[in-house]
Order: structure tokens, then sequence, then C-alpha cells
């Protein structure tokens, strides 16, 4: 039995054509920008008060927006889809992936409210610096956590 085979009986999957499968490429490269952004708001944090870089602020707002709906886009299309497929009585998978798109609601949500913070730095508009830099702090923690759960959990149903 090829190593493959063993994987997809152990996690109670049927053979999938090729064809049909998401890219795991394309998971971790999504994964890997939104560290990179992580480490960004990471550095905004680290800069208040005083020593804010509102070109970085304007940029990572906008990066936040896009990248967040697109990742979560491609999770909820492709990825999540085809990992159900065939996996109906995989009753840890099903609750892995409750628990992953409840995390992308709250964290589109928390990401909207955190885009609005960043812009008015970036603007130089007046905020609460105490509070925002709970919020970044806050924000990128949960992303470097969901990821490294996404990793543990998710990943080993991909791969060959």
């Amino acid at each position: 039995m090829h190593g493959s085979e063993v994987t997809r009986r152990q996690h109670g999957s049927a053979p999938q054509p090729e064809a049909d499968k998401p890219s795991l490429a394309i998971m971790l490269a999504a994964q890997d920008e939104q560290l990179a952004l992580c480490r960004e708001l990471e550095d905004i944090a680290d800069s208040l008060p005083g020593s804010v870089n509102r070109q970085k602020c304007i940029y990572a707002a906008q990066a936040l927006g896009t990248l967040m709906k697109r990742t979560h886009a491609y999770e909820e299309d492709v990825f999540f889809p085809w990992l159900e497929r065939g996996r109906e009585a995989d009753d840890r998978l099903a609750s892995i992936l409750k628990r992953l798109r409840y995390e992308h609601f709250e964290d589109e949500c928390y990401a909207e409210e955190l885009m609005e913070v960043l812009l008015k730095l970036g603007r130089g508009d007046p905020v609460n610096m105490e509070a925002t830099g709970y919020m970044l702090r806050g924000f990128f923690e949960a992303r470097r956590r969901h990821i490294a759960f996404e990793r543990d959990h998710l990943h080993t149903y991909m791969r060959p």
C-alpha cells in the first residue's frame, strides 16, 4: 500500500482525482502572506505611540481586507468543499471546518475594525494608542494561532 493510500484510509477519504485537488501550495502561500502581514502589524504595534510609520499603516489596512477576503474565499469555496467530498462521516473534519468557518467570520469582522483604525493612524487622525496596540496584538496573535491550527489539522488531509 502506498503512503497516499494509507493517509486516505486513516482519514476516511476516497481517492480524489488530482485535477480536482486544490493546491496545497496556494494554501501555504496564502498563509505565508498572512504571517508576513502579521509581522507588519506587530511592527506597527511596537512603534506605538511615538514612531508610527503612517505609510505602513495605510498599506497594512489595504492588504488586510484584500488578503483576508481572498484567503477565506479560497478556503471556503474551494478547499473546504474538496475536503468534505467523500468524507461525510468524518465528524472530526466536520468539527474542524465548523470551527475554522466561525473563526473566519470573527476575523473578518475584527479586520474591518482594525482597518479603520489603521487608516486613521495612516492619516494622522487621533486614536487611542493603547487600545490600538491591544487590537493589533489580539488580531495578529489570533491569526497566527489560526494558521498553526490549519497546518496541524487540515494539511494532513492533503498530503500524498
